[in-house]
């Protein structure tokens, strides 16, 4: 063998060591990940079914939601059986074999919901007449404690001690979870009604007083207009003190600022313009319930009442892309921009009755990206604009009929930009 030969097979040799090499570390890398993947899918898995019962959870429980989660929790845990109870012990759902056990865990359930502590019983400890044959080895009950009250407990029949405590203690963490969500969600409802209880209480006893006194005038004088005030009155209040929903369209909205307006404008007796421009496209977008009536009744009730000659109101509802614009102005008396903190106030009652509280609900509906624009100066009026996206998840209208003969409200033009205020200074309102 020559020199080259020598150096050739010298280069070969270590060539060939590291490609071997290689293999092998390709190969432990497909061992090494064979048992994570197994382990990936099974959480993947797991999050997936958990999250299928997480919409049955934030309902509430009852038989039904019961039959629903143990249905999926015992695919989900892969066990003998899964049981749920009420707070007082009594069997809601159960679901998988042994359900001939459940007797023999009414003690253990009813120790575990007054003791708030989970109870295990093993199947050596209790009667069967299929000992030997009986999938169940072991029972676990762990009660589900949301704020310091059992609201439930759940009950895990399974063929091993260690691993079932575990995923009995891991799964009654979650729908405790779910439970408390949906507490909150409950929360949250009650105040958004009081927010609107608050609303109504303060539209004005004296538009209530001027409207019936101005329909008493026109009996005599003009009794057709008086009738059809009176049944715009009497839409106007059955819509404002409705007891269904927190969200309507912008068409019922506007259609009873319409009715409000008819109303004020026959007590002005011609001394109050009102402009309505509004898009077509943004008649169907949801916006929370009686979030802009408020803000008309503002301009009528500060912008313009105090000036002898009257003003206009302007509504103008705007297709702006993914959102509606809508804004309320009026040419009245105006305010320092300095007093627009005094707004703050969720449940104001002075010069601007329900600004912080519209202010405050748009917030929380939509974000706080999604404060009020107000615009305004001494004697320039004010404009209050607010943006309401035309779609957000959970955010739907409830639509009761209120008159059969009321029309929607027409638009009157198509998109068009309002201008400002001469000389006003603006800002968002503070959360």
């Amino acid at each position: 063998m020559d020199a080259v030969s020598g150096l050739e097979i010298a280069q070969i040799i270590p060539w060939g060591v590291a490609l071997l090499l290689a293999i092998l570390v390709v190969v432990l890398l497909i061992k090494l990940r064979r048992p994570a993947s197994i382990v990936e899918n099974a959480v993947l898995q797991a999050v997936h079914r958990m999250s299928k019962a997480t919409p049955d959870l934030r309902e509430g429980l009852d038989e039904q939601v019961a039959d629903k989660i143990t249905s999926q929790l015992l695919e989900m845990l892969d066990c003998v059986a899964v049981g749920i109870t009420d707070s007082e012990g009594t069997l809601l759902s159960w679901d998988g074999e042994a359900n001939d056990h459940y007797v023999d865990l009414v003690d253990a359930i009813g120790n575990a919901i007054r003791k708030h502590r989970r109870e295990v019983v093993a199947h050596d400890k209790m009667p069967c007449n299929h000992r030997g044959t009986c999938r169940m080895r072991t029972a676990v009950i762990v009660p589900l404690i949301v704020e310091g009250e059992t609201e439930a407990a759940l009950i895990v029949v399974g063929r091993t001690r260690g691993r079932l405590v575990q995923m009995a203690d891991a799964v009654a963490q979650f729908v405790c979870t779910q439970f408390e969500l949906a507490r909150l969600d409950e929360s949250k409802n009650q105040l958004q009604q009081a927010e609107i209880k608050a609303l109504r209480a303060q539209i004005s006893p004296h538009f209530v007083y001027n409207a019936l006194n101005t329909i008493s005038s026109l009996i005599r004088t003009d009794p057709e207009e008086a009738r059809e005030l009176l049944q715009d009155f009497a839409d106007f209040t059955r819509y404002s003190f409705r007891t269904s929903g927190m969200f309507t369209s912008l068409a019922e909205e506007l259609r009873n600022i319409d009715r409000y307006l008819t109303i004020e404008n026959a007590r002005f007796g011609g001394r109050l313009e009102v402009r309505m421009k509004i898009a077509p496209e943004v008649l169907s977008v949801v916006v929370p319930f009686l979030i802009i009536q408020p803000l008309v009744e503002n301009a009528v009730k500060h912008g313009l009442a105090s000036k002898p000659s009257g003003g206009c109101v302007t509504v103008i509802a705007e297709d702006y892309g993914a959102e509606a614009l809508i804004s309320v102005e009026d040419d009245g008396i105006g305010m320092e921009p300095a007093k627009l903190a005094d707004l703050r106030s969720q449940h104001r009652t002075g010069a601007h009755v329900g600004l912080g509280n519209i202010n405050q609900r748009m917030q929380q509906v939509f974000g706080r990206d999604y404060a009020l624009m107000v615009e305004t100066a001494p004697g320039a009026g004010m404009k209050v604009t607010l943006r309401v996206p035309k779609f957000m998840p959970g955010v739907r209208p409830n639509l009761p009929d209120f008159s059969a003969d009321s029309a929607a409200v027409p638009p009157q033009g198509g998109p068009s930009e309002a201008s400002g205020v001469s000389g006003s200074r603006s800002g968002v309102l503070p959360s």
